[in-house]
């Protein structure tokens, strides 16, 4: 993945901080701890949506096979931990997500706030397919090489996927234009947060 999908189709507006491949590389089992609930918390967001939205028929459909894809990545997680000898330690707060998930607007048309959701998955998973990538391309384990250009991959079809969903429901232009504004209010939120050794985000 070039420096120019990551600008062109995830849209991203400001890279990862370099230090943070740095940090995350001298704290692996930190990082695979928070990565492994990233996973579980994914798969609970489209589990979430199906609950909220049952009659979107399409939705439902997509949601079903990204839960599932979602779930098998928390257990590949986990047995890159076990591997290593370590365990699943304690679920710590997801600044990001909280921040980002605070723009979901409430009211108006129902059609609105689930193309609000979408998007915020969206961004949630374009953000973790960069950080895949600078996992992938500077962390020394090989093993762990090959793991992260798997889920960078799937991560790429994950954002893809929530942005082609949210038009399904809404006009392709109000969503380019909400995209817009979020990838942009994004951006602020990363500029905003310090590099952590024990986040994915």
């Amino acid at each position: 993945m070039s420096s120019q999908f990551t600008k062109t189709i995830l849209r991203l507006q400001l890279p990862t901080d370099p230090r943070w491949v740095n940090i995350a590389e001298k704290n692996i089992e930190e990082i695979l701890v928070d990565h492994a609930y990233c996973e579980q918390k994914a798969a609970t967001s489209g589990i979430s949506l199906i609950v909220k939205y049952p009659d979107k028929t399409r939705l439902v459909e997509e949601m079903t096979d990204l839960v599932a894809e979602e779930w098998s990545h928390f257990e590949r997680v986990l047995a890159e931990l076990k591997k290593r000898g370590w365990g699943l330690g304690r679920n710590r707060p997801d600044e990001y997500v909280v921040e980002l998930t605070k723009h979901i607007r409430k009211g108006g048309l129902r059609e609105r706030q689930l193309m609000d959701h979408l998007l915020v998955n969206a961004l949630i998973e374009a953000r973790s397919c960069e950080r895949f990538k600078l996992l992938w391309k500077n962390i020394q384990d090989e093993d762990l090489q090959k793991f992260y250009y798997e889920l960078m991959v799937s991560e790429a079809g994950h954002y893809v996927s929530f942005v082609k969903l949210a038009k399904e429901y809404m006009p392709a232009d109000v969503v380019d234009a909400r995209l817009k504004e979020l990838l942009e209010i994004e951006a602020e939120i990363i500029r905003n947060l310090e590099p952590r050794p024990d986040r994915m985000h």
